[in-house]
Parts: structure tokens; C-alpha cells; sequence
């Protein structure tokens, strides 16, 4: 239990008024976001996908994603960024042109990339250990992940499907792809203990708490 002097403290780091029932909501949300787990989307450029995509990465604790749009002019990419800034309340966007520069970025957070893609080295999702450090790159349902992208990735990875069309929609495939990094990482204990520092969380709770006043 907080002493009312360390409430103080809080109160006056943070001029936000909010109960004690959201204060350690913000608190639990944010012990249980994941830094080295991440989502980049090549062009995705459907704003609903993208959309579904985010609610999905905010669900497991995931805190930011990565949009790659190597095919879009500045008038195109200028409309994307417009179209998902309403779902980017709790999930930040970092928007690229550049693969190499993507990647690098990446790179910074998760120590290997994984592409969802049918090749012959292609391995199961459930194969794949998703407790460690990790991005996931998703292609649009048209050309999927671009050979270029693929270069830069550890691995390609399949999701098992049994029925007549072997193609999900963008944003279902990254679901079930999360929901077994989720499954697993439940499993490994990382949403127990903060893999966030204190001054991280810190932070990040003075974030939360001025987005959580904005009006949507």
C-alpha cells in the first residue's frame, strides 16, 4: 500500500487527476508491456487493418509497431498516417520509407525478425520460440513480405491452415500469430515480472496518464 506522502509525490510528478481504480490499471498495463516484442506491417496501407492490427499488439503488451511503406508516394503515405492516428491512442507508430532504416530501428529492440512466408525453409508458427526477443513482419495480402525485406529477416514462418483457401485476412494472421507469442510468453512468466526499468515505467505512466486525458 502507497504511504500518503508517496501519493503526493505522484500527484504532483503527474497534475492529471484520475481514481485509484485507473492509477493502478496504468500501473498493471504498463508492468506487462513487452519492449522486445514488435510488429512491422510492409504495405498495409488499409487503414482498418491497421487499425485491427494495433488493438491486437496493445492487447498482448505490445507498446509500439512498425509501418513500412516502400510502394506509397508522400501524398499516400501523408493519408496513412492520418487514417491510423485514431487507433494509435495507446500504441505508438513508426512510419518508414527506407527498409534498411526500418530494420535498423528494429534491430535497436529485438534481437531477430521472423516473416510470415511460404518458402522452403518455412517453419511452423508453433515452432517458432516467441518468448525471446522478437519482431514480426507482416506482408499485404496481395504481394506479401517483399524479397528485399526478407533478406533482412532470421526467418520465415508459416501458420498452419487445413481448409481449401490458405490465406487469412492481414490483420487475423497477426492475431493468432500474437496470441501464440501471448501463450507462450504466459507460459515463460514475462508478464510477472516488469521487463521494463522503474524510471521506464515511471515514464511511461506520466505518458499514459496525459493520453488517458486527451479527449478521443
Amino acid at each position: 500500500m502507497r504511504s500518503d506522502e508517496q501519493s503526493k509525490i505522484e500527484n504532483q510528478k503527474s497534475p492529471i487527476t484520475m481514481t485509484e481504480e485507473r492509477r493502478a490499471r496504468f500501473k498493471k498495463v504498463i508492468a506487462q508491456r513487452q519492449p522486445d516484442l514488435t510488429v512491422i506491417l510492409e504495405n498495409v496501407h488499409d487503414p482498418h487493418n491497421i487499425g485491427a492490427v494495433m488493438r491486437t499488439c496493445e492487447s498482448v503488451g505490445i507498446g509500439e509497431i512498425f509501418v513500412l511503406y516502400t510502394e506509397a508516394d508522400e501524398e499516400e503515405l501523408s493519408r496513412g498516417k492520418k487514417s491510423a492516428s485514431s487507433a494509435k491512442k495507446w500504441v505508438d507508430i513508426h512510419f518508414y520509407k527506407d527498409k534498411k532504416a526500418c530494420f535498423e530501428h528494429v534491430r535497436r529492440k529485438c534481437k531477430r525478425v521472423f516473416a510470415t512466408h511460404l518458402g522452403h525453409d518455412s517453419v511452423s508458427m508453433y515452432d517458432l520460440d516467441l518468448r525471446e526477443s522478437v519482431a514480426l513482419l507482416f506482408g499485404n495480402e496481395h504481394d506479401g513480405v517483399s524479397e528485399e525485406a526478407l533478406t533482412l529477416c532470421d526467418g520465415n514462418f508459416i501458420i498452419p491452415q487445413m481448409g481449401m483457401v490458405k490465406s487469412l485476412n492481414i490483420s487475423v494472421a497477426c492475431a493468432v500469430t500474437l496470441y501464440e507469442t501471448l501463450r507462450q510468453r504466459i507460459e515463460a512468466g514475462k508478464y510477472e515480472t516488469s521487463l521494463l526499468s522503474e524510471a521506464e515505467q515511471n515514464a511511461m505512466f506520466e505518458d499514459y496518464a496525459r493520453r488517458g486525458a486527451r479527449v478521443s
